[in-house]
């Protein structure tokens, strides 16, 4: 998957799973503000992101994540990772 395609993939389940419009996702929106997210809700980013690019999310790793570029970028950089092992 190419990095645009990553990108778009994340702002689409974010709009489905975290009923948010689309034009309120932008590189440096905060996550936790924009999707009005609780413990519970990260708990289920962790797992959506998980499922739908086959990375291993570790706490500490997300919790530098504040803005959705931190989030694309978390994910292309790790999805990348994995899919040279």
């Amino acid at each position: 998957m190419i990095d645009s395609e990553i990108v778009m993939k994340i702002n689409e389940f974010l709009v489905e799973e975290f009923e948010i419009e689309a034009d309120k996702i932008t590189p440096e929106g905060f996550l936790k503000e924009t999707l009005e997210l609780d413990s519970l809700d990260y708990v289920d980013l962790v797992v959506i992101i998980e499922g739908n690019f086959g990375i291993k999310v570790k706490q500490e790793d997300f919790a530098a994540i504040l803005t959705f570029g931190d989030l694309y970028n978390y994910v292309i950089s790790n999805s990348k990772q994995t899919s040279r092992i």
